[in-house]
């Protein structure tokens, strides 16, 4: 189902005057874990990303985030590691004749980090993905992007017996696009 809805919205989009775009952005998240009140992670990100679209209106981007993991949630000894994640959203523009164009986007994504476990040496999660923001056009060409993103982050058992640990991320972040 997810996939034939990817496939109409790329098919949709290829009859619009949509055009490519590049970006990257840099920010901070602070992650809260669900199996304790206080384990939280709070540092930096970045994100580098590839979208088809139009900045007044509809797009889909593809995303590739790096964050930096300071906790100690699944590694029996040391720290986790950082995290690398691809994501794929769907983004609402909206253009009102002002300087900004403010946009909503869903989407989900998936990741993995290296963790020190006696039974596993990575751990993988699937994420549900929203965030709003604004865009502020310089050029034709260039905008710069302040958004934030939430993320509902289920993350893969270390054993079959282990509970299910999940978190929720909230990120802000300001980037840089360009479109060709």
């Amino acid at each position: 189902m997810k996939k034939i809805l990817l496939f109409s919205l790329l098919i949709t989009s290829l009859y619009s005057d949509a055009k490519v775009y590049m970006g990257v952005g840099a920010g901070y998240m602070n992650e809260t874990f669900s199996n304790s009140a206080s384990t939280s992670n709070t540092a930096e990100m970045g994100k580098l990303k590839i979208g088809y679209g139009v900045r007044e209106a509809y797009a889909i981007e593809f995303s590739f985030d790096y964050l930096k993991n300071d906790s100690n949630v699944f590694s029996t000894t040391g720290k986790d590691g950082d995290k690398f994640g691809m994501n794929v959203e769907f983004v609402k523009a909206f253009d009102w004749n002002i300087i900004i164009n403010p946009y909503f986007k869903a989407g989900f994504g998936a990741g993995y980090f290296d963790i020190n476990h006696a039974t596993k040496s990575s751990l993988n999660y699937g994420s549900f993905n929203l965030g709003l923001g604004f865009f502020v056009p310089i050029t034709e060409h260039f905008d710069v992007e302040v958004g934030y993103d939430y993320k509902y982050i289920s993350y893969e058992k270390l054993t079959d017996t282990s509970n299910q640990v999940n978190s929720n991320l909230n990120g802000a972040y300001v980037g840089l696009n360009v479109r060709f």
